[in-house]
C-alpha cells in the first residue's frame, strides 16, 4: 500500500510537470503573451511547488520513510495554495459569461486547476504517512499569500498588468470591494489549513504494516492486562481462604 500510494503521487507529479510544460506552450499562442506574466501567476508557483512536494513525498514512501512534521507542514500548505487556486479559477471562469468574455480552458489547466487540487484532498484524506502537523501552521499559510499579493499589487501598477481581476483597482468599484475579495482569499486559505490540519489531528493514517503491529501491540498488551487481573485476583483469593495465625 505504501509504495502504491508512492507511485501515485509520483505519477501526479510528471503530470502536474507536464501540464506546466503544455500550458505555458498553450499561453504562448497569444499576442498578449508575456513569460514574466504567466510567471507571476498564482496558480503556476503553487503548482510548481506542488510537483516537487508530490516527488519528495512519493519517493520517501517509495523507500519506506516516513515524512516528517515539517514536509508534512509544507504538504499541507501547498495543499491549501493549490486547491485555493483551483476554487479562484473556478469562480473566474463560471462568471465570464456574465462579464461577456469567454475564457477557453485547455486540458493542461484543467489538470492543473481541477484534476490536481482534487487528488491532493484526496490523497489527504486517505494517503498514507500523514501525521500530525501544528495549528499555527493556519497562519503561517499566510506569509506567501501576503507577499505576493504586496508584490503584484506594485508591479501591477508599475507595468499596468494583474493577473487577476479583483487585484486590478480599473476592475473592482473601490477599496470597498477589492477589501472583501481579500478577505475571502485569506479566509479559504486560513479555513482549509485548519481543515487540513484538523484531519491529521483527528484521524492520522498509519500504513497498513504500523497499523497491524499497532493491533497486536493493543491485542498483547490486553492479555498481559488480563493474565495481570487474573494473577492478581488468585492471589487475594488465597491470602482471603488462607487461615489464621
Amino acid at each position: 500500500m505504501r509504495r502504491a500510494f508512492g507511485l501515485v503521487r509520483l505519477a501526479v507529479g510528471v503530470l502536474g510537470a507536464i501540464a506546466l510544460i503544455f500550458d505555458f506552450d498553450y499561453v504562448l499562442g497569444f499576442s498578449t503573451f508575456s513569460t514574466i506574466n504567466y510567471f507571476s501567476y498564482f496558480t503556476f508557483q503553487s503548482n510548481l511547488v506542488n510537483v516537487v512536494v508530490l516527488g519528495a513525498s512519493g519517493a520517501l514512501l517509495l523507500v519506506g520513510h516516513r515524512m516528517g512534521p515539517f514536509l508534512a507542514s509544507v504538504r499541507a500548505i501547498v495543499t491549501t495554495y493549490v486547491v485555493v487556486s483551483g476554487i479562484v479559477f473556478g469562480l473566474i471562469v463560471s462568471q465570464a459569461g456574465s462579464h461577456h468574455y469567454r475564457i477557453d480552458v485547455p486540458w493542461s489547466s484543467q489538470i492543473l486547476h481541477f484534476w490536481i487540487p482534487a487528488f491532493v484532498v484526496l490523497d489527504w484524506f486517505i494517503g498514507v504517512g500523514r501525521v500530525r502537523i501544528p495549528w499555527r501552521t493556519a497562519a503561517i499559510v499566510l506569509v506567501f499569500p501576503v507577499v505576493w499579493g504586496v508584490f503584484t499589487l506594485i508591479r501591477g501598477s508599475i507595468v499596468r498588468w494583474y493577473p487577476y481581476f479583483f487585484l486590478d483597482p480599473d476592475q473592482v468599484s473601490g477599496p470597498g470591494e477589492f477589501a472583501l475579495y481579500c478577505g475571502i482569499a485569506i479566509g479559504l486559505f486560513a479555513g482549509i489549513q485548519a481543515g487540513l490540519v484538523a484531519i491529521s489531528r483527528l484521524h492520522p493514517l498509519l500504513p497498513l504494516s504500523e497499523r497491524a503491529d499497532a493491533r497486536l501491540r493493543a491485542r498483547l498488551s490486553g492479555s498481559a492486562r488480563a493474565l495481570r487481573s487474573r494473577a492478581t485476583r488468585r492471589r487475594t483469593e488465597r491470602a482471603s481462604a488462607a487461615p489464621p495465625r
